[in-house]
């Protein structure tokens, strides 16, 4: 007699419910790790910029850092939602910057972004590949970062400065509104190679209006009373600068150095007479900045950097501080007061 068992009903239901328990459980490992997945997948797509400067960082971001974060939002990115900006300061030590620029690299940077002649350097001696979005460079083109202002032929693209042309211009405007100016310190950073063309045309600009020269070298670490012994020793009845990172961390010391000693001075960033300085020849730094944002959002739509090409400032400024001339007993004339854009008062 073929006899068929059937099993413990109670028991096959037990197992039956652990299958099911198992599937579940497989299921929901399965769905977590899709969304984990997922979520690396969104994470990864997000491109990351570098930012690389030799100032150090300031609570209140400085004009051209908020320029560029004002550029990339007016094409639709915020940092941290769909771009993720990479800050990285040499505190102002340029012997950090090639350890930066190396770590921006081997982090995989999409660009990386900066302003001034040594950042790009530094970038450049670690990646010819990298794109790197200048946000206001000096004659690029003379120190071998790109063949061309229309066609770069580098890694390099972005916004150049033009400051080996403004240079002799801020130097007959200061001769022209205070005629009797005939020893001028100019305040640089030597370390700086980026200075030099400029450094060069102020000199033979001098040569012809019949204005004495004397270059003033920053010390190697920022220090206001090396500073002013080195100014002091220095006869000059003027001073002007050429800016660099370095040279803007005196943008307190020397406007007040020159009203302490009454003598005119003339500067090539807006932030100086914004802090007492009497005048300024220079571009819109942040309007640059803005600009560069154009220049990052076209290379991570995949354009080359090598084609993009290099632009100029549109907006040359003349400010004046009428407050610093009345304090150290000047007038501007009348036809520079004309030719000003903006009269702090």
């Amino acid at each position: 007699m073929n006899t068929r068992r059937h099993g413990d009903p109670v028991k096959s239901r037990l197992t039956d419910t652990a299958r099911w328990r198992d599937v579940v459980v497989v299921l929901l490992l399965l769905v977590t790790q899709s969304v984990t997945f997922a979520y690396a997948d969104t994470k990864n797509s997000i491109p990351h910029i570098g930012y690389l400067v030799l100032s150090p960082f300031a609570d209140q971001p400085s004009p051209e850092r908020a320029g560029f974060i004002r550029g990339l939002r007016e094409l639709g990115y915020e940092d941290g939602r769909n771009i993720v900006i990479e800050y990285r300061s040499a505190e102002g030590d340029p012997e950090v910057l090639p350890f930066l620029a190396q770590e921006l690299v081997d982090l995989k940077m999409k660009a990386i972004v900066t302003i001034g002649s040594p950042q790009i350097r530094a970038v450049r001696e670690v990646s010819h590949t990298v794109p790197i979005v200048m946000m206001g460079a000096a004659d690029p083109v003379r120190l071998g970062f790109v063949r061309s202002f229309s066609l770069p032929g580098t890694n390099v693209t972005g916004m150049t400065a033009i400051q080996t042309e403004l240079g002799p211009k801020r130097l007959q405007i200061l001769k022209s509104a205070f005629p009797r100016v005939a020893h001028v310190a100019l305040v640089v950073d030597r370390s700086n190679p980026g200075i030099e063309p400029e450094l060069s045309a102020i000199q033979a600009a001098s040569r012809q209006i019949g204005v004495r020269i004397s270059v003033v070298e920053i010390p190697d670490e920022t220090d206001d009373d090396a500073l002013r012994a080195r100014l002091s020793a220095t006869p000059s009845d003027a001073i002007m600068t050429i800016i660099d990172p370095r040279v803007s961390a005196y943008r307190h010391f020397l406007p007040q150095y020159a009203r302490e000693r009454r003598i005119p001075a003339m500067f090539d960033w807006e932030s100086f007479a914004e802090a007492g300085g009497l005048m300024c020849y220079a571009p819109d730094f942040s309007d640059m900045a803005r600009r560069a944002a154009s220049f990052v959002d076209k290379i991570l739509k995949g354009a080359n950097p090598a084609e993009l090409p290099i632009q100029q400032p549109t907006e040359i400024h003349l400010t004046l501080n009428r407050k610093t001339a009345r304090s150290i007993g000047v007038t501007f004339p009348e036809s520079t007061l004309l030719r000003a854009d903006r009269v702090i008062e």
